[in-house]
């Protein structure tokens, strides 16, 4: 397995299989890719009959680390308030499966990965990927598990366009969508803060052309003002100004210099930091253009309800209210989308004035909401409490 130069040497705890050995996987852009490794977790046991699958979709930075200690950074499974035992995805209910997507930086093939034909790492010359290829290699790491239909596909922010993905391709493997603070499209603001990102890397001289791997070298200073500026988008101004305000770090007074004289600038510069040592440039650079060319009407001639016409899945959209990067209104256009075809949807717009960030954060409602609807789809499923 290769890893970042600064990951550990020790394979990664999980799960890792090579998929597309006998069927490649089609990419949107034209390029085939078989064999390749998909990397996972799964908690949970998978019944008898299979039917208590929970696929579990992950956001931008995150990972198949759902539920237990970051092998590299040692902090608790990204949504370890959602996922495990009397939760809202219960553990001991539910067989629960994230893989690290399409593109990505820990053990799925990515851009870090060797290309096989140069015994060196892709770097640059990894084609492009797109939220469709993600949902489709997710499909055949399905079908590897022998699991026919999802109980349920779940997932926040670009885990949501996943969801949407997923229901929109397979009608037939989903029976109830969770989209979380999602789009059915990425919209122009947001495809401006993912380029101002994708500047900083490339503008890093230790970028090297994506081939810094080569050079011994990581552009940590680009990646790093690229996860501040993609930070502040997932928080709102109520919740730094709660916990921020003007306060200064570590002083009294002013320094009339350019060091971190308030609080929320070395939180933000802590959060560069630190993300450059889970995280690869370059992977950052191929997921955010996988989130910029999502839009799901776009494939179905612009219309977003015939995406969805002929479904049989049962869906709950959830935004909440301080979440401008995917306002209430673009979860709304979904909703409206699924009312025009008749699906069964449910909508919960959510009080909260911890923006985008709010479905990883601890939010009562959300897990009140969650449950409800988990539960009500179980038995409506026939699965037992």
């Amino acid at each position: 397995m290769q890893h970042l130069p600064s990951l550990p040497d020790a394979p990664l705890p999980g799960n890792r299989v090579q998929l597309g050995r006998d069927t490649k996987l089609k990419l949107d852009c034209g390029v085939e890719l078989g064999p390749f490794p998909v990397a996972y977790c799964t908690y949970g046991a998978l019944n008898e009959d299979r039917s208590n699958a929970v696929l579990v979709c992950h956001a931008l930075t995150g990972d198949q680390y759902v539920a237990e200690e970051h092998p590299i950074t040692g902090k608790p499974g990204w949504w370890e308030l959602v996922v495990g035992p009397g939760k809202p995805l219960d553990t001991n209910r539910f067989f629960i499966i994230c893989s690290n997507v399409l593109g990505g930086c820990l053990g799925t093939l990515g851009p870090t990965e060797l290309n096989p034909e140069t015994g060196m790492p892709y770097g640059l010359s990894f084609p492009v990927i797109t939220i469709g290829d993600m949902v489709r290699a997710q499909a055949m790491l399905l079908d590897h598990l022998g699991i026919e239909q999802l109980f349920c596909v779940i997932g926040g922010s670009m885990g949501a366009m996943q969801v949407l993905e997923w229901a929109s391709r397979y009608k037939d493997r989903v029976f109830a969508a969770i989209p979380i603070a999602g789009a059915a499209r990425h919209t122009a603001q947001n495809i401006a803060f993912h380029e101002v990102g994708r500047q900083a890397i490339m503008a890093d001289p230790d970028w090297h052309g994506g081939d810094y791997v080569s050079h011994g070298a990581i552009p940590r200073r680009g990646l790093g003002v690229a996860r501040m500026t993609a930070h502040i988008t997932y928080l709102s101004e109520a919740a730094l100004h709660r916990k921020f305000g003007r306060s200064l770090q570590d002083r009294d007074m002013l320094s009339f210099g350019f060091d971190a004289d308030f609080q929320v600038e070395s939180y933000l510069r802590h959060q560069g930091s630190t993300f450059v040592d889970r995280f690869d440039a370059n992977s950052y650079l191929y997921i955010t253009r996988a989130m910029d060319y999502f839009d799901i009407a776009a494939e179905h001639g612009g219309s977003l309800p015939e995406a969805f016409e002929g479904t049989k899945s049962r869906f709950c959209i959830i935004s909440f209210t301080s979440d401008w990067l995917f306002p209430t209104s673009e979860n709304r256009a979904i909703v409206h989308a699924l009312n025009a075809v008749a699906a069964n949807v449910s909508f919960v717009e959510i009080q909260s004035d911890q923006g985008h960030d709010a479905f990883l954060l601890d939010v009562p409602e959300l897990d009140k909401v969650l449950a409800g609807f988990i539960n009500g789809c179980a038995e409506r499923r026939g699965l037992g409490r």
